[in-house]
């Protein structure tokens, strides 16, 4: 597990959405099987991007209100922010080259 990932609650998502890096966040669960299989490649990006774009993970049965807010109706998804700003979402296991050419993009 990468030590570069958050896992931030509610009053701590709002302020690290207003920071100047890219903000990738995973809403995954632990029983859901997709999730452990993306929780690799959330460490990894946590760890290639490490300082650069901060890298969060939400467990939506922890983080309810959260989830709720952001309509986040299958796990695992991944939403990318810019400056408060949503720019990627993807529903769903994806290769870690999906998410690093959004960030990239972003840095």
């Amino acid at each position: 597990m990468s030590t570069a990932i958050i896992h931030p609650n509610v009053s701590e998502f709002d302020e690290l959405l207003s920071g100047d890096k890219p903000v990738l966040v995973d809403f995954w669960a632990d029983w859901c099987m997709p999730c452990r299989m993306l929780a690799p490649i959330i460490d990894q990006l946590g760890d290639k991007y490490a300082g650069k774009a901060t890298i969060a993970k939400v467990n939506v049965d922890e983080q309810s209100g959260l989830a709720a807010r952001y309509r986040v109706q299958s796990i695992p998804t991944v939403m990318i922010f810019n400056k408060g700003e949503l720019v990627d979402t993807q529903v769903g296991l994806r290769s870690a080259d999906v998410y690093s050419r959004v960030l990239d993009s972003l840095i």
